[in-house]
């Protein structure tokens, strides 16, 4: 019997994450429901989902609904996680889950006899393992550094990214990706952050940022993000004697999309590692349908770090 889930959100995201990979990871998409009744009418219509609801509360209420994935703008993410934890069902909720400590703190409280996932499409990827394997063994010696940078496009005028109230802003879109692959190759157990940005967006929302990490072993992460005209995900490890270079980690697309690690060596030589091709929503989907996602356990740290560089900008600005 395949896994019924219902949208809380009538949302492009939720046709890449949920709809397109639904038939083929044994997931029904039974429901939907938005702000607005008649957007969410239209999306069933154009998707061929069964039920519509008026209201995010009555959608929770169905009980032939297993799980829900909430894909709202930021700051509504932990609300609705937490009701719907408490309706018993399990939840997929987009990135990032919520947007502070004590938000977390309370969704795991409400999820104590159900499952919650962040919806980061990048985890679990093979490369991830790969690179884990080089910082484990030290076959490169130790690592140094681990600097990532990633630009996304503008985003459309008058949409929650431009309105910090609604968790806007260029970090909160990246942060989560950036720190789960942290977390799955080197730990996420800095000793130090600090995160900088103008804050001179509209709004006065974020869109560019810096961060960084600190390790007692001396290694650093850093992340640079704006938004711009070109699309840009990369990871570059770099240790005693190589760099790791990964490039397009993450790319806007539904179909299948192939990834190689460039290994260049301290006397120059270079090894592509290749990996087969993957398309990320539906492994993300089918990690979830299997239990094998991203847990909540997994996304605490991350929420809390993503504050605490968050509130390290925002006071440096007061400061200025």
């Amino acid at each position: 019997m395949p896994l019924e889930i219902g949208l809380i959100g009538a949302t492009g995201i939720a046709v890449r994450t949920m709809l397109g990979p639904a038939a083929k990871t044994g997931v029904e998409v039974r429901a939907v429901a938005a702000s607005d009744p008649v957007r969410a009418k239209e999306f069933a219509s154009r998707h061929d989902i069964p039920l519509v609801y008026d209201s995010y509360a009555a959608l929770l209420a169905d009980p032939a609904i297993d799980a829900v994935y909430i894909s709202l703008h930021n700051s509504a993410h932990h609300r609705w996680a937490v009701r719907a934890a408490v309706a018993g069902k399990d939840v997929i909720v987009e990135k990032p889950l919520c947007l502070t400590a004590a938000e977390a703190e309370e969704l795991c409280f409400a999820a104590e006899h159900t499952r919650v996932f962040e919806a980061v499409a990048t985890a679990g990827h093979p490369w991830q393992e790969t690179v884990r394997s080089f910082v484990a063994d030290s076959r490169y010696g130790v690592l140094r550094s681990v600097q990532t940078r990633m630009t996304f496009a503008v985003p459309a005028p008058g949409g929650y990214r431009d309105r910090p109230e609604l968790g806007g802003g260029i970090f909160h879109d990246c942060a989560s990706y950036w720190l789960q692959a942290l977390q799955a190759t080197i730990g996420l157990d800095p000793t130090a952050y600090q995160g900088f940005s103008a804050f001179d967006g509209p709004n006065g929302v974020d869109r560019d940022f810096e961060a960084s990490l600190h390790w007692a072993s001396g290694s650093k992460a850093t992340l640079t993000c704006a938004v711009g005209p070109d699309h840009v995900a990369e990871h570059v490890f770099t240790f005693d004697r190589a760099t790791v270079k990964l490039r397009n980690f993450l790319r806007p697309v539904l179909g299948a999309v192939p990834l190689n690690l460039v290994v260049t060596t301290a006397d120059g030589e270079r090894e592509g590692i290749g990996f087969p091709a993957t398309a990320y929503y539906e492994h993300q989907l089918a990690r979830i349908v299997d239990d094998a996602g991203e847990d909540l356990a997994h996304a605490v740290p991350r929420i809390e770090l993503m504050e605490a560089i968050y509130r390290d900008a925002l006071s440096q600005r007061e400061n200025r």
